[in-house]
């Protein structure tokens, strides 16, 4: 059986969660840092195939709290330092979705599915 565009649609946005969260994963950040890093990620997800939008937001007190609790100016970037919402178009299907923190883990989900 072929798959349906909004099967395929919701695909394309796992392929962009996993790129996105595996590429950066252990990038070290700063509070300096992080409004840069959160564009490169956005601008670096935006360039794959039917990926419309990326709004990636540094979680700038767990951040802090993070940093404090080390040893150095900087952590590294992991999942709960940043929330992601991400649109993509396939074949006239677009698929909103989004990474949030729930129960200690980064949790991608699909938000919605318009035909």
């Amino acid at each position: 059986m072929e798959p349906t565009d909004p099967q395929e649609a919701c695909f394309e946005a796992g392929v962009k969660f996993g790129s996105l969260y595996h590429q950066f994963a252990g990038t070290p950040i700063s509070p300096d840092s992080a409004a840069s890093l959160a564009a490169a990620m956005e601008e670096a997800i935006e360039n794959q195939p039917f990926c419309e939008a990326v709004t990636v937001s540094v979680r700038t007190e767990v951040l802090e709290n993070a940093i404090s609790e080390g040893g150095a100016d900087y952590t590294e970037l992991t999942g709960r330092l940043i929330d992601v919402e991400m649109r993509i178009e396939y074949e006239g299907v677009t698929v909103e979705t989004s990474m949030a923190m729930e129960d200690g883990y980064p949790l991608m989900q699909v938000d919605e599915v318009q035909e």
